[in-house]
């Protein structure tokens, strides 16, 4: 079905061929042009490129409402070069496969996409409807990192070799309709990929699933990164609250469907950054590093220098945390700081911003804490108590947006820094007051850093939720459609005990970037402008593009959006609809894999409908999208690329 498309990818992006970091100017429209006989005759111009811009796409409407139902891609990208002229190449979308479809294994056999396993790597199975016993699937694919290693050896790829990681966070439902969020052991897969050199197409040859089984398990994979070393930064995200973990009943879950006895799984392991390895052979291997914090750590960005990590924090009550790295591509040991906010924090992009200090949690190895971790009870490193116990000796913190009162244990600050991070942050002095703080990502050039806040609301508000007034937030009002902090990157400085941070990639000052806009539901059912962000989730950005990328987790968009703000022109451009109820993951940019960029981005659990956003569409739409996505169990895993319709340079 896909074979209609390859005029299109003899061209598409194609300008972008040179390596990362270096000037688009050897490249011209004539480069473009030899490779796309297939387009017609046109005469090209031979200027270097200057630029690029993304056009804006028209959100769907009822008026189509197939559009609302699916992937929707009407948007474009215009190429300038240097003598004025342009050239325009409309962008579609192309998955991979949908979960839950079979997928070859590489050894001439399928395998269930997405299809979750046990300790032993053996199938769970979905029992709640008699007579349709299956292995669970997840309908949630998440973070995705594209890559290339040298000297791969996987049978079958006939062009060069692309491998990617994507995770799968969790299975929204089983098939009787009961919650199943966070009750599966999360599956993670290496795919290998077949890039055909003279389009730039890539096809699927080879699913292999990540053994898991030496990390304990993954916990609710969110989003990641790509390191600069080639491997893939996965996430942990709301780590189980080990202080009351025996009323924690999806815990208990968890652990039954992993180890098969609900008691098992230590929460201990949980919450921390897994990282993979791909290796020539299509496989691939994980380690947790437990020296990076006990957070949510959704989507981390490794800085330029190789040691310096940001890790945004998916929490209410959250922190911005960073990592500095003993060496230049090991995570598996360093010191980990909490940023401290000062004055003049503000939504308001006209504003300057708050200043940002660092206070050191502490350092360590991921092995010490590791062994801590097995062999450590949370009463063994802190008093935690819900109830006020009248005792000066505790301080009263906010957790997840509820007051807890802590004494952390004699001689167990490293470990209540590692283990109980969000309560020791607080603790130490850190701002805890960030509500959902997701995906963060850097523009080198500018040493500036991107945050998504997805929500601005409770720890952010006066009198909300887990409010604070030591967190230095103090916002008169939410702002439920979030928005995207910047923060100035610099190095020199210290951290609040006068000791010098070992890095030049340090936050210094935050401000306010782009915010969506809360409104009363429009005629479609949309409770945020739909012209302009709502719940940022996933953020990179293309130093070449000089684009930042926006994937949206909207509760208050009917569709969610992926878009495109150049960070010059100040110009946001609307690039795909994801089917109604699903949420934007997966987002990932890669200026060049030999010769060729890529936008990977996925969605997930569409069609899961909330009354108040989706009031207005789902009993129209929920057919649609059922029969596109096997019943509303599927989602899709691919990437944008471009449609062969608008393929033309003269």
């Amino acid at each position: 079905m896909f074979d209609r498309d390859l005029p299109t990818r003899r061209t598409a992006l194609k300008f972008l061929a040179s390596a990362p970091m270096l000037p688009l100017g050897t490249l011209t429209a004539g480069t473009l042009l030899s490779g796309c006989a297939a387009t017609g005759s046109a005469q090209a111009s031979t200027a270097p490129f200057a630029s690029a811009i993304f056009s804006s796409m028209a959100a769907p409407s009822l008026s189509n409402a197939a559009a609302m139902a699916t992937t929707t891609v009407a948007s474009s990208l215009q190429v300038t070069l240097q003598d004025g002229s342009t050239r325009v190449f409309k962008l579609a979308y192309e998955p991979f496969f949908i979960t839950g479809d079979r997928v070859p294994d590489g050894n001439g056999g399928t395998v269930l996409a997405g299809g979750y396993v046990d300790i032993l790597n053996k199938p769970i199975f979905d029992t709640s409807v008699a007579g349709k016993e299956r292995q669970f699937f997840s309908d949630c694919p998440d973070g995705t990192s594209l890559l290339q290693l040298h000297k791969a050896t996987v049978k079958g790829v006939k062009g060069n070799t692309v491998f990617a990681v994507v995770q799968f966070e969790y299975a929204n439902a089983d098939q009787a309709g009961a919650d199943t969020y966070g009750t599966l052991p999360s599956c993670i897969a290496v795919l290998t990929l077949d890039q055909d050199p003279a389009t730039g197409k890539l096809t699927l040859v080879k699913y292999h699933n990540v053994d898991t089984s030496q990390a304990q398990g993954l916990w609710i994979t969110c989003g990641s990164s790509l390191s600069p070393w080639n491997t893939h930064l996965s996430s942990e995200e709301y780590e189980p609250d080990a202080a009351f973990i025996a009323e924690n009943k999806v815990f208990k879950s968890f652990s039954k469907n992993l180890f098969g006895d609900e008691s098992i799984a230590n929460p201990y392991h949980y919450g921390h950054l897994p990282e993979v390895t791909v290796h020539p052979d299509g496989t691939g291997t994980v380690v947790k590093h437990y020296c990076m914090g006990r957070i949510s750590h959704e989507l981390v960005q490794v800085m330029p220098d190789n040691r310096t990590v940001l890790m945004g924090d998916d929490y209410t009550n959250s922190g911005l945390f960073l990592f500095v790295a003993d060496k230049e591509k090991v995570l598996s040991a360093g010191t980990l700081y909490v940023a401290k906010l000062g004055g003049g924090f503000s939504i308001n992009p006209a504003d300057a911003g708050a200043k940002l200090s660092w206070i050191k949690l502490g350092h360590a190895t991921s092995d010490e804490i590791e062994k801590l971790a097995n062999k450590l009870k949370p009463s063994d490193i802190m008093d935690v108590r819900k109830t006020d116990p009248a005792d000066s000796s505790f301080t009263k913190v906010f957790y997840n947006g509820v007051a807890n009162w802590i004494k952390v244990k004699p001689g167990m600050e490293k470990a209540a820094a590692f283990l109980e991070t969000h309560r020791y942050a607080y603790l130490m002095g850190g701002s805890m007051g960030f509500s959902k703080m997701e995906g963060t990502t850097i523009n080198v050039k500018d040493k500036v850093a991107y945050t998504a806040l997805q929500n601005i609301q409770d720890s952010m508000v006066k009198t909300g939720k887990g409010w604070n007034a030591a967190s230095g937030i103090a916002l008169d009002k939410a702002l439920v459609a979030g928005g995207i902090m910047a923060s100035t990157l610099a190095g020199g400085h210290s951290d609040h005990s006068g000791a010098p941070i070992k890095s030049e990639w340090v936050p210094t000052v935050m401000r306010a970037l782009l915010m969506g806009e809360d409104i009363a539901a429009d005629a479609l059912g949309n409770l945020a402008n739909p012209d302009k962000v709502s719940n940022p989730d996933n953020l990179k950005f293309s130093e070449k593009l000089r684009t930042l990328f926006i994937g949206e987790d909207s509760g208050t968009h009917v569709n969610n959006f992926v878009w495109a703000y150049h960070v010059d022109t100040k110009q946001l451009s609307r690039l795909m609809s994801m089917p109604s109820g699903a949420e934007a993951t997966g987002l990932g940019v890669v200026d060049d894999l030999n010769g060729w960029t890529y936008i990977t981005t996925n969605f997930q659990h569409p069609g899961d409908w909330s009354p108040k956003l989706h009031g207005k569409v789902q009993a129209t739409l929920d057919p649609l999208v059922r029969a596109n996505y096997k019943n509303r169990f599927g989602a899709a895993v691919g990437y944008l690329t471009a449609a062969p319709a608008a393929i033309k340079l003269g």
